[in-house]
Order: structure tokens, then C-alpha cells, then sequence
């Protein structure tokens, strides 16, 4: 299921600076969440299993099932939205994964988004939005009036939003320090920037789901965008020092005015 991943220099020197222990490894198939047998499998490249357990309380009563195993004590790694590239640190060391749907996306791609795992893995935070939510994820899905998948997809856009205030400062220092990834850093950004500024209004007419157009805007925080309202509010030294209170008053206002 899993081969280690050779990095080229650039990537090499990331992974050094921001989580120097981490392993990257190539997983054989693709997935949303790993089987639990599978994911057993990574214990032949690290120390140790440490599978992540949170309370049931954090969780609101209709809680999709995957983020019900997530919280109990099935090994649970992948979650829905992790994209191309995720990471764990329910291994020891952690661990970055690239499934295989990256295959065709270009070399720099590819290893910008390893490199973008890496420098989450050492910014020290949850590797899932329950961990930053905790038990106010409850209070979160209180003020979002919508179907409990798409309430989790507007947990994790608002919990990437948030970490791409804290490391999109080492994003744009690439282009000088690294420039194979600061380009792709950059063009990642630019592909995202077009589709921002009548996102307010595709919403208005039900051309795109609120909770599409809240993961898109929170993926533009990290490259730096200028977003739209009501998403604006998020890219703010408030939301990065707040967090979590932050997001859902933001939540609740916003909700407050559709």
C-alpha cells in the first residue's frame, strides 16, 4: 500500500526545515479514507500507531458517519477533503501520503503540495478540523442551517483558512528560497484567483453551493487572494488570533444575512 517517496533537493530542504522526522510515502491506490487494515500497514515505516480518539460530545447528533469513526477508536486516516496529498501525525514520526490520483499533474505541483504538507505538519496544529474545533464543532453546526455533509465541508474550509494564515508568510518567501516551488506556489494562486470575484453571486443565484464556494475562498487565503465578502472577514489577523470563536460568530452573522 505504501513505498517511500524520493524527494528532490528543494523538497528535501523543506522537509528539514519545517518537520525534519516526517516521512513521505507514495500510497499504491487512491482513497478518501484509508481501511483500517491498510492503514495498519504504515507501522512498517514509523515508530509507532498512535490513532487519534476524540469525545463523542464534540460531535453534533447528526454527524456524518466517517467523522464518527475520525473521533472513536477506529485508526482512521483520510478524511473527506483531504485532497491529493495528506498527512498524519497519528504516526510516529509523521506522515505525508500522496495518492496516485497526482499522476499527470505537473512534477512542481505535485511537489508543491507535499511541501505544503510538510510545513502543516510543522506548524504543530490538528491534522483535522475536529481537533481545532473541538467541542465547538457542535456550536458551529448550530449556525450553519445546512445538511450535515455540507456543514463538515464548511468546518474544513474555515479550519484550511486558518492555516493558510499561518504558513502562506513561508509560502511567499519561495519564490526567492525555493523558485521551483515558489512558481507553483504562485500558479496555484493565480488558477484559484479568477474564480473569486463573482463567487457572492453565483451563490445568489444557486449556481454554486455555499459550502463550495466557502472552501474555495478559505483555499485562496493561503496564496494571498483578495476575497469577496462575506469571505474577507476570514483573511484577518482576527480570525488568525481567534480562531475558532472567530469562525463561528463569523458563521453565525453570515448565515445570519443570506
Amino acid at each position: 500500500m505504501f513505498g517511500t517517496r524520493d524527494l528532490p533537493s528543494d523538497l528535501e530542504a523543506i522537509r528539514e526545515t519545517h518537520a525534519s522526522d516526517a516521512v513521505v510515502l507514495d500510497c499504491a491506490t487512491d482513497f478518501e479514507t484509508i481501511r483500517p487494515e491498510q492503514a495498519e500497514d504504515l507501522g512498517l515505516f514509523v515508530d509507532e500507531l498512535d490513532p487519534a480518539t476524540h469525545p463523542a460530545a464534540w460531535l453534533p447528533d447528526d454527524a456524518p458517519r466517517l467523522l464518527e469513526r475520525y473521533a472513536g477508536t477506529d485508526f482512521t486516516v483520510g478524511m473527506p477533503g483531504d485532497g491529493s496529498v495528506t498527512w498524519t501525525r497519528q504516526t510516529v514520526p509523521p506522515a505525508v501520503l500522496v495518492k496516485p490520483r497526482v499522476e499527470g499533474s505537473p512534477e512542481s505541483f505535485v511537489d508543491f503540495l507535499i511541501a505544503e504538507a510538510l510545513v502543516q505538519v510543522g506548524t504543530g496544529e490538528p491534522e483535522h478540523f475536529l481537533g481545532f474545533f473541538r467541542d465547538s464543532y457542535s456550536d458551529l453546526a448550530d449556525v450553519v442551517p445546512l445538511d450535515p455533509n455540507a456543514t463538515y465541508q464548511v468546518a474544513a474550509a474555515l479550519y484550511d483558512g486558518w492555516i493558510g494564515l499561518h504558513t502562506r508568510e513561508t509560502f511567499a518567501d519561495w519564490p526567492a528560497e525555493h523558485p521551483r516551488l515558489g512558481e507553483a506556489w504562485h500558479d496555484a494562486g493565480t488558477r484559484i484567483e479568477g474564480r473569486l470575484d463573482d463567487l457572492p453571486g453565483e451563490v445568489a443565484r444557486n449556481e454554486t453551493e455555499f459550502s463550495d464556494a466557502t472552501e474555495l475562498a478559505c483555499a485562496a487565503i493561503k496564496h494571498g487572494l483578495e476575497l469577496p465578502a462575506p469571505f474577507a472577514a476570514l483573511d484577518t489577523s482576527a480570525y488568525r488570533s481567534h480562531g475558532v470563536e472567530y469562525a463561528v460568530t463569523w458563521a453565525e452573522k453570515t448565515f445570519g444575512e443570506l
